[in-house]
């Protein structure tokens, strides 16, 4: 299935994408995409709704409708860095031993289609695209990668917006280069495990204002999704609804000669195979 939210911001309703740019509403079975909808089995439960209404045709149009981000604000978002050897080549840094963890504000989450703001004080806003991974059962202390399958609810397009000034020229602390409001686009959906035959052998991309400025392959990770999920699971809790940004491949900004920064008026638009597409303009900061 591929899980979305439509309406304004804050007031999104759950619902199924199903065919020919339709979805089926959801919000008379569930509340929400969050963590109480995941915890208790949530994806199983609505699959015989969604296929009912699908085939009587209870559809709605996508078309002039919002999309919100596909789950509601997580209880975190863990970010991998460096996970594409390719892009550590570019930013001049060591393929990591382990992989390199850093957080990002729950509150950067938004739409897949909104605007992206600049900061305040922001001199090298950048972009990423990335594969992020939704936790589908609370987690902790697996004994293996493969016990991390049964605990991933799903996959979803982010774009991972970075202050590379704020990240790397103040103290070295990640957090304050990624958690601006705004720098956490996520969807148009969240597309379910079994949707998915090979999660590494998905295509990458992003273009900034129509020339393409990304383009790699989830084959390319250091530290593939289930590594990652049982990586974390030794340190933090997972909670159901979490979010994981894996990583990006290689053409970030920083990574040109010389660097490209996101201006306002500036379009970003990109995708990974399988799981959709997202544009945002990027804006002035308040």
């Amino acid at each position: 299935m591929k899980l979305l939210r439509i309406g304004p911001a804050g007031h999104e309703v759950p619902a199924a994408y199903v065919t020919d740019e339709t979805y089926v509403d959801l919000s008379d079975v569930v509340g929400d995409f969050n963590e109480a909808f995941f915890a208790s089995g949530g994806i199983e439960r609505i699959r015989d709704v969604v296929e009912m209404r699908t085939v009587r045709g209870d559809v709605h149009p996508v078309r002039g409708q919002r999309l919100g981000p596909p789950i509601a604000r997580p209880h975190q978002i863990l970010c991998i860095g460096l996970n594409y050897s390719d892009h550590a080549a570019e930013t001049g840094q060591d393929v990591p031993a382990e992989p390199i963890v850093f957080t990002k504000s729950p509150n950067t989450l938004i739409g897949p289609n909104d605007q992206v703001r600049i900061p305040r004080g922001a001199t090298k806003t950048d972009w990423e695209v990335e594969l992020g991974i939704v936790i589908g059962r609370r987690t902790s202390y697996l004994d293996s990668p493969e016990q991390a399958r049964d605990a991933i609810a799903g996959w979803v397009v982010v774009n991972d917006v970075s202050e590379r000034a704020f990240q790397m020229e103040r103290g070295g602390q990640w957090a304050k280069g990624k958690s601006a409001e705004t720098f956490n686009p996520a969807g148009p959906w969240l597309v379910t495990t079994d949707e998915v035959e090979d999660v590494l052998a998905l295509d990458m991309w992003l273009d900034v204002n129509g020339v393409r400025r990304q383009s790699g392959s989830t084959a390319t990770m250091v530290f593939d999704p289930y590594t990652i999920v049982h990586y974390l699971s030794q340190f933090f809790v997972l909670e159901p609804g979490d979010l994981i940004n894996t990583g990006t491949p290689p053409g970030v900004g920083m990574g040109y000669q010389p660097p490209i920064w996101l201006a306002p008026g500036d379009v970003m638009e990109l995708g990974i195979g399988g799981l959709g597409r997202q544009r945002q303009e990027v804006i002035a900061p308040r």
